[in-house]
């Protein structure tokens, strides 16, 4: 299990929100923190701790107003840790090297390949034919629905017809290098990570998962190391004191070495 730190950034600014309340209308969401430093900051911070494989995300779509200060904050973080990071939000095709080439070590995508409720794999393949599929992260957030846990899409906003299970992960391993997968339903809440989300990905064996959301307390990254049998990667992001949190940066560190 390894740390994954994050930089979020939605209307310019690096925030961490509480996921289920990010809306395009209006570009609104409700906030757990919101930092006066830029985004470059963070990503100085975690190149001296030698944290890689942190994500990126832009928050806002391409048509908000707010869009174009999202990505010059994304480029500055990419550019002051060089191949350090992954960036995700939006990414296609035709705008994935632009990112690559300002430093990002990958692409983060979900929308793109995830539309109408199906895998469009005629886009996953111009993807992987555009960049190689070791610069690809497929992003499996999700939620809860009868049961299950099924893919979302535009930032966590429309279910798709997908189920996150070990199947889906195999097959969809041939066309990229990591999974992102925040747990859409607790994300931002600080109200503990969903176990049993945790345990389904705990059975898949194969490339990096990262898990995110939910964690709240240092129990909550134990809970993690043991029902994910110690092979997924973590992020935390709201509960860090970075982030306004009362988790200690240094110290949930520590909890990634033992």
């Amino acid at each position: 299990m390894e740390f994954r730190p994050c930089i979020d950034i939605h209307n310019g600014k690096v925030k961490q929100i509480v996921g289920a309340t990010l809306e395009d209308e209006g570009d609104a969401a409700a906030e757990n923190f919101v930092s006066e430093k830029g985004a470059d900051f963070f990503a100085k911070f975690y190149q001296e701790d030698g944290l890689y494989g942190g994500h990126v995300i832009l928050l806002n779509k391409s048509d908000s107003p707010y869009y174009e200060a999202t990505k010059a904050q994304a480029l500055a973080a990419l550019r002051a840790f060089p191949k350090g990071l992954q960036v995700g939000g939006g990414i296609t095709a035709e705008n994935a090297a632009e990112f690559l080439d300002a430093g990002a070590s990958h692409v983060i995508v979900t929308s793109y390949v995830f539309r109408d409720g199906e895998i469009l794999y005629e886009n996953l393949e111009k993807l992987v034919a555009a960049v190689g599929k070791e610069h690809i992260v497929l992003d499996l957030s999700c939620k809860k629905r009868h049961a299950n846990y099924y893919i979302v899409t535009d930032r966590w906003q429309n279910f798709t017809h997908e189920q996150v299970t070990v199947e889906l992960l195999e097959e969809l391993s041939k066309y990229c290098d990591e999974f992102l997968i925040h747990a859409a339903d607790v994300e931002g809440q600080k109200s503990g990570i969903d176990e049993e989300l945790v345990e389904i990905l705990s059975e898949y064996d194969g490339i990096p998962v990262t898990y995110a959301g939910g964690v709240g307390s240092y129990d909550d990254i134990l809970d993690m190391k043991r029902l994910g049998k110690g092979k997924i990667n973590l992020t935390i992001g709201s509960a860090l004191d970075l982030f306004g949190g009362t988790l200690n940066y240094e110290t949930v560190r520590t909890f990634f070495y033992e």
